[in-house]
């Protein structure tokens, strides 16, 4: 049985490239294809896959530019070789779906979301783009034109995968197709025993739509510990409205992560994920979750045994929930036990059978 894998861009290393290393963990022949490929973002992360990348990469700033190159990208993503598989998985926020497969090749496209500056956020990615009036002008006419790729792409997909409930809702609504949900992989191992702390946890990248000066607004009124992990165009502002019991710790090691993790009294996750890796490695580190009741985090988190939900997504609400935290009672191993249904383990077994059963009955 041949596969080759597919993926978006390798510019970044997120919960949908941890998905894809899952994946060259069951089919370790399997090559990787994708627009471009960042080795000083990525480092050696996927130093053990074949790696081809597309036409882009050879583009003149393709690699801190690629939004230049959108229009391109449905044709580059094309224009890879699959003559010889049996099946191809795409791994796919945007592009990875935009690939094209022969007849008796079977494409499984593994669903991160819908891309959300086509359907459920353009607005806020014309925003985001800047650039002068003509830009600003043209932008909703490439929109428009990539709109139409994307469905023209779902619709030669043959079986879509959703990394949530929450995700395949939106398949359904905006590309009109049914999905099976396989929840990405988390790692549930390795968590060191810690003494529980007076501080609380974020991991995140620091973006606008991370909601994270919720999360320091609150911190600021009840002036509780907080302690922020991740890196992001938005650091400068949010240090400029953080107190004095905000700490920012940058991008850590696993190692280190794990640690802050295990001993931290609580972690908070006040925007809304399609699954939200971060908040499931929380309980995997015995840690419950303060969520805003909304996306992923409703299928993750068991309100009142795992974590506590809060229902409006401002700091007053996520205040009062981790106030609530505090006077609480948790039972640290169940939170540890719950998270073993997210395991790395458990994904691989899932989406091999989910898989090759598929295409042992087309053959």
């Amino acid at each position: 049985m041949k596969i080759a894998l597919a993926h978006d861009h390798l510019n970044q290393i997120g919960g949908a490239e941890r998905v894809v290393f899952a994946m060259h963990q069951v089919w370790k022949d399997a090559p990787l294809h994708t627009i471009l490929y960042d080795r000083n973002k990525i480092g050696d992360f996927f130093n053990s896959l074949e790696i081809k990348t597309s036409l882009v990469q050879k583009l003149p700033f393709s690699a801190s530019k690629l939004r230049w190159y959108l229009f391109i990208i449905p044709f580059a993503m094309g224009k890879f070789d699959f003559s010889g598989y049996d099946a191809v998985i795409s791994s796919a926020s945007a592009f990875g779906k935009y690939v094209k497969v022969p007849r008796g090749c079977v494409h499984f496209c593994y669903c991160h979301t819908p891309t959300r500056y086509l359907w459920s956020e353009p607005s806020t990615y014309i925003d985001e783009v800047g650039g002068n009036f003509l830009i600003k002008k043209t932008w909703p006419f490439v929109l428009e034109y990539l709109r139409k790729q994307d469905l023209v792409a779902s619709e030669k997909v043959d079986y879509f995968i959703a990394n949530s409930k929450f995700v395949a809702e939106r398949i359904k609504l905006y590309y009109k197709r049914d999905s099976n949900v396989i929840y990405p992989p988390v790692c549930t191992t390795g968590y060191p025993k810690e003494k529980k702390q007076n501080y609380f946890v974020m991991v995140s990248r620091l973006r606008p739509y991370k909601k994270i000066d919720i999360a320091i607004n609150a911190f600021n009124r009840i002036r509780a510990k907080l302690v922020i992990i991740g890196s992001g165009e938005d650091l400068g502002r949010l240090k400029s409205i953080a107190g004095k019991n905000i700490f920012f710790a940058g991008n850590v090691s696993e190692k280190k992560k794990k640690k802050i993790l295990s001993g931290a009294a609580g972690f908070i996750h006040p925007q809304i994920e399609d699954f939200g890796i971060s908040a499931v490695e929380a309980m995997a580190a015995g840690t419950p979750v303060a969520a805003y009741s909304s996306g992923g985090a409703n299928e993750t988190v068991l309100d009142k045994k795992t974590g506590l939900f809060f229902e409006e997504q401002t700091w007053q609400c996520l205040a009062d929930c981790v106030i609530k935290m505090r006077k609480m009672d948790f039972d640290y191993s169940f939170i540890k036990s719950h998270a073993e249904n997210f395991s790395r383990e458990k994904f691989m077994s899932n989406i091999k059978s989910f898989v090759e059963n598929r295409i042992d009955k087309k053959e």
